[in-house]
């Protein structure tokens, strides 16, 4: 799936990604290859995806890496929208 991050600043990143994992409101949820369309608040945690994306030059620094293989973005809130394999995060 595809997954594109903004924020207010600039497009940190975007391309293919295996898994994404956002802080929703209500808790925090993956999202796989496929999964049903969705649209919802974010709230203040991390977003965590793995994959090979490209990241926006000079805005790396703003991403750390888990023991597990998993890129993580630290963000106050935001919005998510997945549909049709394409993921969009929308973060403050």
């Amino acid at each position: 799936m595809y997954l594109e991050i903004v924020t207010p600043e600039a497009s940190l990143v975007s391309g293919e990604v295996e898994s994404v994992t956002v802080p929703g409101v209500n808790g925090e949820f993956q999202m796989l290859n496929n999964h049903a369309s969705i649209v919802s608040s974010l709230q203040n945690g991390k977003v965590k995806f793995r994959g090979t994306p490209n990241f926006q030059e000079g805005f790396e620094d703003k991403f750390s890496k888990d023991n597990d293989g998993c890129w993580i973005l630290e963000i106050s809130s935001g919005t998510i929208e997945m549909k049709d394999n394409k993921v969009i995060v929308l973060a403050d």
